[in-house]
């Protein structure tokens, strides 16, 4: 978007209820004509900051002037008002539609929350089953010789699983050699 279509969509934010004081409006002016290169003529800066002139008169006929002169005219504009105003500029409805951001894009912190919403138990839950069906597939495979390590890991374990747990799968692991 070119710097003229921004500033004509802020025309109205800008020249409405007095959101630039007039001694704003005579630094803007002053700095687009001392600044190199130089944006208004002595007439034209002279012009735009005639006290007989009403502010909002003064500050659209400045506006429509730069939008005439062009791209690099508004762009000047724009840093003076920076310079001078940076909450006004912070403000600009043109700011706001450029920070925005696209709707077909993932907003990626959103995604990471929405992935990450279950907390630590219920990772420490699946983690856990998978862990203990890893263990239980293990032991009953019949190639492996570990019936006995696994029946050790087990009778060590009443922390980490519940005694009934521990006893059920103690007779499993008594009754796979008898098969």
């Amino acid at each position: 978007q070119s710097y003229c279509h921004r500033l004509q969509h802020d025309m109205y934010f800008l020249t409405s209820t007095s959101r630039l004081n007039e001694q704003v409006v005579d630094k803007i002016v002053l700095q687009l004509n001392r600044v190199y290169p130089q944006i208004l003529t002595n007439e034209e800066a002279e012009k735009f900051r005639n006290p007989k002139a009403s502010l909002h008169t003064r500050l659209s006929d400045l506006l429509k002037h730069l939008q005439k002169k062009g791209d690099r005219h508004c762009q000047e504009f724009y840093r003076a008002l920076q310079i001078n105003a940076e909450q006004l500029f912070n403000d600009l409805p043109s700011r706001k539609i450029l920070k925005t951001p696209d709707p077909t894009e993932i907003d990626t912190d959103k995604e990471q929350y929405m992935l990450n919403d279950r907390g630590p138990v219920f990772f420490l839950a699946c983690f856990s089953m998978a862990a203990g069906l890893a263990l239980f597939w293990y032991c009953c495979n019949s190639e492996t010789q570990v019936i006995g390590r696994a029946r050790r890991i087990l009778g060590f374990s009443p922390i980490i699983i519940g005694r009934h747990v521990r006893n059920i799968c103690m007779l499993y692991l008594e009754d796979i050699p008898r098969n």
